[in-house]
C-alpha cells in the first residue's frame, strides 16, 4: 500500500480523503489505515456504497474511545457515524459467544446470538462491515500467536461464518471457514490440501473436457451460458468427510462445474441437457430454484456419472441467481443501482429478520406460511445472562420468564430481579439487549399472583406450566384451603359474594365443589374460567348505561328493564352503588319511582317483611354507557407518592377518578377511599387488578354496605 492512497484510482473520493484526514491526526498508526483499507477493498467486492466503506476505515483504524463524538462528528455526516457506532455495538457483542451457562446448550446460545445481533442492527450494512472486518483479521493471522489464532477461527465458526451463511453470502463464508480450519487444525488442512494438490492437474483437464461437452450441446440449442469449473473449499471437504464418514477418495463432489444462463427456463433445458449427456445419480438431485434455501438460495444441483465412471456435481443458475448466491443480502446494493429501485434497504433487514425466524420454525411446523403467521404475532427479544448467555423470549416477557427460561428452580426461587445493575419490579417487560440478574431465596416457592393474568408476571408458557406443575403436586389440604380464600377473595373483590361456592362449582367440570377449590388452589383450573359462566351470563343481559352526571339527574327510561311494567322513573340507590354485571332488584318508591339496588344491599337484605311486597323484577337494558360510580377501599403501606402512582395508574386505564380520601393510622397503615366510574364489572375488575400491583398495596376492594 502506497504512502499516499490516492495513488490508487479504485479507492473512492471519500476513503481518500478520510485516509488523509486520519494519516494526519496524531496517534493514529499507518499501519492501522492500511488495515482499514484491506477491509474497505473487501467491501468493495460485495458492491459496498461509500459511507459502509470510510466506517469501515474507521472502524479498523479509530478505537472509538480514541476521537470524541464531536469531533467525529463535524469530520463526516450522521450516517457514517452510525454504522460507525453500530459496529462497535457488534463488536461488543461479538465477545459473548462461546460462553456457557450452565442450563443453557452452548449451540442454542450461538444461535440465539446470531439473531440477536441481526434484530438489534438497523442497518444490514453494519453486519457486512463486521464480517469483512473478521475475514481482514483472518487473513492478517498467519504470523499471530497459536491462542490468537485458536480464538479467532472458533469465534469465526461460532458467530461469523453462520452469520455470512445465513446472509447468503458464500463469497466471504467459504474463505473464512477455510481459514478457520487452517488455524484450528494446521494438521488436517495441510493433508486435505495436499491431496487436492496432487491430482489437480488430471481433475482439471477431466472438467475441462465435461466442459467442452457442455457447451457444444448448448451451442447448438442456441443456449448462452457459462462454464466453469467450480473450485472446491477444503473447509466443505472436511465438513462432508466427517458428517458422512467418508474418505477423502470416496468424495463424488470433488469435481463440480458450475452452468451460468440468462433465464430459469433455460436452467430446466440445461438440466435436461446434462442428464441426457451423463446418467444422474439417483438420490443426488435437488431443485433450490423451486424450493429456495431459507436463505434465500437459488440453484439445482444435480450428480451425474461421467466419463470414466466418475461422479460430477452440476450446479445450474441464472446469472441474478449467481450474484445473489455469492455476495446474499449484498447483493441488493448492485440490483438497486442497476435497475434505479426505490426499494429501501429496510426492507431488506425485515426479510432477513423474518427469514432467521423461519429456518428455526420449519422443523416444528407443518408448513412455512404457519411458521412465519407464528413468529409475526410472537415477536422476539434477546436477554443476556450475566455470564453472557443469550436468552430467547416472547416480546413481552419478564423476569420471571427469564427465571424459569434459566432453568425452573430459578423459578420456583425468584425474589427479585436487577437489569442492567438496576432493581426492576418482577413485571418489568424485558427488552432485547438487557442483561438480567435474578436474585433467589433458598427453599422459596412460586406466588400465585404470578399466574394471574390481569398482573402480568408472566408471558412464556413454560413459566406459566412450571407454575402450575410446583402448585399441583402441594398438599391437597392445602390447595383446599388457598382456593377458598382465592374465590373468596375474588367473589368479594368483584362484589359477587351472594353467588356461593357450591353455584360456582355447579359450572366447571368438577363434580365436588371442593375439587374445584383445591384445583383453583393448585393452579390447574383457572379463576376467571370458573367464574366465566357468570360474567358472560351478566354481560350477555348488561350494554353499560351512562349514569348521567350530578348535574343531569336521572331518569333512564331505557338504561333498565321493569318487569312487567311499562317504563318508569328508575333512580341508582346510593347506598350500594349498582353497577352493569351486579345481580340487582328494584324498590319502588313513593314519588322517585324504582330505586336500583344491588341485591346483597344490607338496606334490602334488612328490609322489613310489610315492605318487600314492594320489591321488583329489573335487570338491565340495552342503552350504551359511559360510566357508573363506585366506590372502592385501598390499603396499602403509607409512602411518599402513592397518592401519585394510584391516579396514575387510573389514567392509564382511563378510568375517571371523581372523589379520593386518604386516612393512615398509627401502623403506617393508609386507608384510601376512591370513587371512580367505570362502565361496568369487566372495567372494575381490570381497574382492581391493576391498583393492586402498586408498590406497598396490600389490598383493594369494592365497598358495599
Amino acid at each position: 500500500m502506497t504512502a499516499n492512497p490516492r495513488a490508487n484510482p479504485d479507492i473512492p473520493d471519500s476513503v481518500n480523503d478520510c485516509c488523509q484526514w486520519l494519516r494526519s491526526q496524531p496517534g493514529i498508526d499507518n499501519d492501522e489505515v492500511n488495515q482499514g483499507l484491506q477491509a474497505v477493498a473487501i467491501l468493495q467486492t460485495l458492491g459496498m456504497d461509500d459511507q459502509g466503506c470510510v466506517a469501515a476505515l474507521l472502524h479498523c483504524a479509530v478505537p472509538i474511545e480514541f476521537l470524541d463524538a464531536a469531533k467525529l462528528t463535524k469530520q463526516f455526516e450522521p450516517p457514517i457515524i452510525s454504522l460507525y457506532q453500530g459496529v462497535y455495538q457488534l463488536q461488543k457483542l461479538s465477545s459473548f459467544s462461546r460462553l456457557g451457562d450452565g442450563h443453557v446448550d452452548s449451540e442454542t446460545n450461538e444461535d440465539n446470538l446470531r439473531k440477536m445481533l441481526i434484530t438489534m442492527v438497523d442497518d444490514v450494512r453494519v453486519v457486512l462491515i463486521k464480517l469483512a472486518d473478521q475475514l481482514r483479521l483472518l487473513r492478517g493471522a498467519r504470523d499471530k500467536s497459536r491462542e490468537y489464532q485458536n480464538h479467532l477461527s472458533q469465534l469465526t465458526l461460532d458467530l461469523f461464518a453462520p452469520l455470512a451463511n445465513r446472509l447468503g453470502i458464500w463469497q466471504l463464508k467459504w474463505e473464512m471457514e477455510d481459514f478457520a480450519l487452517r488455524y484450528s487444525d494446521p494438521e488436517v488442512y495441510r493433508q486435505l490440501a495436499a491431496q487436492l494438490d496432487e491430482k489437480r492437474e488430471a481433475r482439471e483437464q477431466y472438467i475441462q473436457s465435461l466442459i467442452d461437452a457442455l457447451r457444444s450441446s448448448l451451442n447448438d440449442m442456441g443456449i448462452s451460458s457459462e462454464i466453469y469449473g467450480r473450485p472446491k473449499h477444503i473447509y466443505s471437504i472436511w465438513k462432508k468427510m466427517r458428517q458422512k464418514g467418508l474418505s477423502f477418495e470416496n468424495l463424488w463432489d470433488i469435481r463440480a462445474v458450475r452452468i451460468v444462463v440468462e433465464s430459469v427456463a433455460e436452467c430446466y433445458s440445461v438440466l435436461g441437457v446434462v442428464h441426457t449427456l451423463w446418467r444422474h445419480l439417483p438420490g443426488e438431485f435437488d431443485d433450490y430454484i423451486a424450493t429456495p434455501k431459507a436463505n434465500g438460495y437459488r440453484s439445482i444441483h444435480t450428480v451425474v456419472i461421467g466419463p470414466e465412471d466418475k461422479s460430477v456435481e452440476v450446479q445450474i443458475r441464472t446469472r441474478e441467481m449467481h450474484e445473489e448466491n455469492e455476495l446474499g443480502i449484498a447483493a441488493h446494493w448492485r440490483y438497486k443501482e442497476r435497475r434505479h429501485e426505490e426499494e429501501s434497504i429496510d426492507s431488506k433487514v425485515l426479510w432477513l429478520r423474518q427469514l432467521l425466524e423461519w429456518k428455526q420454525e420449519l422443523s416444528d411446523t407443518d408448513s412455512l406460511a404457519e411458521a412465519f403467521r407464528e413468529r409475526v404475532e410472537n415477536r422476539r427479544v434477546y436477554v443476556f445472562t450475566p455470564k453472557g448467555t443469550v436468552i430467547d423470549l416472547p416480546e413481552g416477557a419478564t423476569p420471571i420468564d427469564f427465571a424459569y427460561a434459566i432453568h425452573t428452580e430459578v423459578g420456583h426461587s425468584t425474589r427479585g430481579a436487577r437489569v442492567n445493575g438496576k432493581m426492576v419490579p418482577l413485571g418489568y417487560h424485558l427488552k432485547t439487549g438487557d442483561q438480567v440478574q435474578i436474585q433467589t431465596v433458598k427453599s422459596a416457592a412460586p406466588s400465585r399472583d404470578w399466574l394471574r393474568p390481569d398482573l402480568e408476571y408472566i408471558r412464556t408458557q413454560r413459566a406459566r406450566t412450571r407454575i402450575q406443575q410446583w402448585f399441583k403436586h402441594k398438599d391437597y389440604d392445602h390447595n383446599l384451603a388457598e382456593g377458598r380464600s382465592m374465590l373468596e377473595r375474588e367473589l368479594g373483590r368483584l362484589g359477587l359474594e351472594d353467588l356461593g361456592y357450591d353455584r360456582v362449582a355447579e359450572h366447571t367440570p368438577f363434580a365436588r365443589t371442593e375439587d374445584l377449590l383445591a384445583a383453583l388452589g393448585a393452579g390447574d383450573y383457572k379463576l376467571s374460567r370458573a367464574l366465566l359462566p357468570f360474567k358472560r351470563e351478566l354481560e350477555r343481559r348488561t350494554e353499560p348505561v351512562i349514569e348521567e352526571r350530578r348535574s343531569k339527574p336521572a331518569a333512564r327510561s331505557n338504561a333498565l328493564r321493569v318487569n312487567g311494567v311499562g317504563n318508569l322513573l328508575t333512580t341508582m340507590a346510593r347506598c350500594c352503588q349498582p353497577v352493569p354485571g351486579d345481580h340487582i332488584v328494584g324498590y319502588i318508591t313513593a314519588g322517585r319511582g324504582v330505586t336500583i339496588h344491588n341485591q346483597r344491599c344490607r338496606n334490602i337484605q334488612d328490609l322489613p317483611k310489610n315492605s318487600q311486597n314492594r320489591l321488583i323484577e329489573v335487570e338491565w337494558g340495552g342503552d350504551a354507557a359511559a360510566a357508573y360510580p363506585v366506590e372502592v377501599l385501598l390499603s396499602a403501606y403509607h409512602r411518599s407518592g402513592i397518592l401519585h402512582d394510584i391516579t396514575q395508574v387510573l389514567k392509564d386505564s382511563k378510568i375517571d377518578l371523581l372523589k379520593v380520601n386518604m386516612e393512615t393510622d398509627s401502623e403506617n397503615i393508609a386507608r384510601v377511599t376512591l370513587r371512580l366510574e367505570v362502565s361496568g364489572i369487566k372495567t372494575l375488575s381490570r381497574a382492581l387488578g391493576q391498583l393492586s400491583k402498586i408498590q406497598n398495596v396490600l389490598d383493594v376492594k369494592r365497598v358495599t354496605n
